[in-house]
């Protein structure tokens, strides 16, 4: 990039056009305008404009044509005529569009006999089309793929029936509508769009990118929370397709800027079509369990976008339909802890939010400081509490924390302790005391984070009328509390308690610092 271009990006970083585009689309601000003009430009030459045609056939107030420069060669077109009566308003008081050029016309639903003829008669031309640059931020209202209805009440469309094969599980989802149709009736033209990486990433789009292989020239990333209205952490990006070539999309370098238009760094994204997930494994290796379940497993997808819904909990406990469930016992709580601990221990920005989780290679299985990190970080990370049955997860013996009483279950220090053989279901909370087998050795930041919880546990166990069995869960209920709304509060008022958990929250923190290199080492993450 020009350096005089980069500062011209950087003053434009807050500006923001007009209104957005109806049903879906977020409206794109001129900073992203600016820049992906310019890698168009790189792409295929500073006089681009003079040499290609232009259609922004999801155009809204066109917006995403202003900075263009050659008017006769740019076509706009909406679904909508109100926004092409603004349009034509904006034309009276100096936009650089042609009165003819701007026309109602319903991309996915509308034959192309409808078009103006100067630019019907590019689509006609095999020669015309190859100068043609469909230009758009379609609408990313995503729905049901067999009707190909959107969330937002938008109606099914010719083109979704027409190519329901081909888009697969990607039918419901409009913008890959647009993208069908440009590669199927627009051969040979070249596509620049903003959307998300679904594109390039999501499983649900395995069958699109079987079918639209056009050849990825540019790409660039942005974060979503740039355009109007829009709130989520996770990526938008600008990609320059060629449909002239034929090229099925696998991996590529992009490059990432931040809000204020600054470069940030270079990611890689990769398609997962030929992968198997983390979910494929976790379902594998927790086949033929016993029924000693002493905990649950919530989760759902197998992306950082669904982080936050990755959870272990109760057995017993009622929870909402949906999603991925997991019993947990003795058999699968290695894998459990670190299916579970892969899934949270790294952060979720808005970057890897589509980054998928896989199945890992075998070698994790030797690496049993791995595997004890990750027990670690799962035992002072759940949802587990001793409302809902009894409490399987207690770290600790009762001499540590200084406990008034006798605990109903000691199946964790006993798995610790390798005091419980892991495939004899009989007996299984009730091992021989003297029947000791390999005891789990701790890395010293694992180490860091029992202190750290020990001393929490100690802390409650001081308190007027504890609750000998109470889970970490528990504890943070007590001194936290709950709002009138019934959610538990961020804090205490017991400074104690809050410097005691910062403690930990910062033990944890290093340990996840520890086991991110092995996350990628054995294959759970790509990079």
């Amino acid at each position: 990039m020009k350096n005089d271009h980069n500062r011209q990006i950087r003053l434009h970083a807050d500006e923001r056009l007009g209104d957005r585009e109806r049903k879906g689309a977020f409206f794109t601000p001129r900073i992203w305008v600016e820049l992906s003009q310019q890698y168009i430009a790189e792409a295929l030459g500073e006089d681009w404009q003079d040499e290609y045609y232009v259609w922004d056939c999801a155009a809204g107030t066109g917006n995403l044509l202003v900075g263009l420069t050659n008017k006769y060669n740019v076509w706009a077109s909406t679904i909508d005529q109100a926004d092409v009566d603004v349009m034509h308003q904006r034309i009276e008081n100096g936009a650089n569009l042609l009165d003819d050029h701007v026309f109602q016309f319903d991309f996915l639903n509308d034959d192309f006999s409808k078009l103006p003829k100067g630019l019907k008669d590019i689509i006609d031309d095999p020669k015309l089309r190859k100068k043609l640059i469909v230009y758009i931020n379609p609408p990313y209202v995503e729905g049901d793929a067999r009707i190909g209805k959107g969330r937002s009440g938008t109606q099914t469309t010719k083109i979704h029936e027409k190519y329901q094969k081909d888009l697969g599980k990607a039918s419901g989802e409009i913008f890959a509508q647009f993208f069908m149709r440009v590669y199927r009736e627009i051969p040979g033209s070249m596509l620049a769009e903003f959307s998300t990486l679904k594109i390039l990433q999501a499983p649900n789009f395995s069958n699109f990118r079987n079918v639209f292989r056009a050849k990825l020239k540019k790409l660039f990333l942005i974060p979503a929370d740039t355009f109007d209205n829009v709130n989520g952490q996770f990526p938008i990006g600008f990609f320059l397709w060629d449909t002239s070539q034929e090229e099925q999309f696998k991996k590529m370098f992009a490059n990432v800027y931040g809000k204020d238009g600054r470069f940030l760094c270079k990611k890689t994204y990769f398609s997962y079509d030929k992968s198997k997930y983390i979910s494929e494994w976790l379902e594998r290796e927790s086949k033929n369990i016993s029924e000693h379940h002493i905990g649950h497993l919530g989760s759902v997808g197998n992306d950082f976008q669904h982080q936050k819904d990755v959870y272990i909990d109760d057995v017993d406990r009622k929870r909402i339909a949906g999603g991925r469930h997991t019993m947990i016992s003795i058999e699968n709580l290695i894998v459990v802890a670190v299916y579970f601990t892969v899934r949270k221990c790294i952060e979720h920005i808005w970057l890897r939010n589509q980054d998928q989780f896989l199945a890992p290679k075998k070698s994790w299985k030797t690496d049993t400081e791995f595997q004890n990190d990750c027990l670690a970080y799962t035992l002072f990370n759940n949802n587990i509490s001793s409302k809902y049955g009894v409490n399987h997860w207690i770290p600790f013996l009762e001499s540590e924390i200084k406990a008034r009483d006798k605990f109903d279950s000691h199946f964790m220090m006993s798995f610790i302790s390798g005091k419980v053989i892991q495939n004899r279901y009989s007996d299984l909370f009730e091992q021989d005391e003297e029947e000791l087998f390999i005891k789990r050795e701790f890395s010293t930041e694992a180490k860091a984070v029992f202190k750290a919880g020990r001393k929490l546990w100690t802390y409650y166990h001081a308190q007027p009328k504890c609750n000998v069995n109470a889970s970490l869960y528990d504890i943070k209920e007590h001194f936290q509390g709950r709002n009138e709304k019934g959610k538990m509060n961020n804090k205490s008022e017991d400074e104690t308690y809050n410097a005691l958990m910062a403690n930990l929250r910062s033990a944890l923190k290093t340990l996840a610092a520890k086991i991110e290199p092995k996350v990628y080492e054995y294959g759970f993450l790509k990079e």
